[in-house]
């Protein structure tokens, strides 16, 4: 048997993994039934469900009809200029407030594209903070600090 599409293989593979991580925790809670779900019922199904839409992504990458696609090599900085601007976000959030630290977290992680452009980065991060204002700001109440302490919320 040979992988056509090694992309969707793995990601279907990854889905796979993720869901088995979300149904083993749900397991382990009460599950109840659906007129009385428990802690566990949410977690187990949606990790059923995860798995079942990895197997079928891994398997139609077996098929015949299915485009050869090939897994890139692997990039250790990309990774980290991801991994990383998401921790220094958590870190500046109470410091900085929001704005500023999605405006550090957007500029951070743009450079891990191979088609950086300051201008791109800009408009991302204007529609990004605007969304984020809405949503989590005006829309749910979320007590996030919007700008650092010394200008004033």
């Amino acid at each position: 048997m040979r992988i056509k599409n090694q992309k969707d293989f793995w990601a279907g593979l990854m889905f796979m993994a993720f869901g088995a991580f979300f149904a083993g925790f749900g397991a382990q809670l009460e599950i109840g039934v659906a007129s009385k779900m428990g802690p566990g019922y949410f977690p187990m199904a949606l990790g059923v469900i995860v798995i079942l839409l990895g197997m079928i992504i891994s398997l139609g990458s077996l098929s015949a009809g299915t485009n050869a696609d090939r897994v890139e090599k692997f990039s250790l900085p990309t990774l980290l200029l991801i991994i990383g601007s998401i921790v220094l976000f958590g870190l500046l959030l109470k410091p900085l407030g929001l704005i500023l630290s999605l405006l550090i977290l957007i500029a951070a992680s743009s450079f891990a594209s191979h088609e950086f452009s300051w201008k791109a980065t800009l408009i991302n991060a204007t529609v990004l903070i605007l969304i984020s204002l809405v949503m989590f700001v005006w829309g749910i109440n979320l007590q996030f600090p919007i700008w650092p302490s010394f200008i004033g919320n």
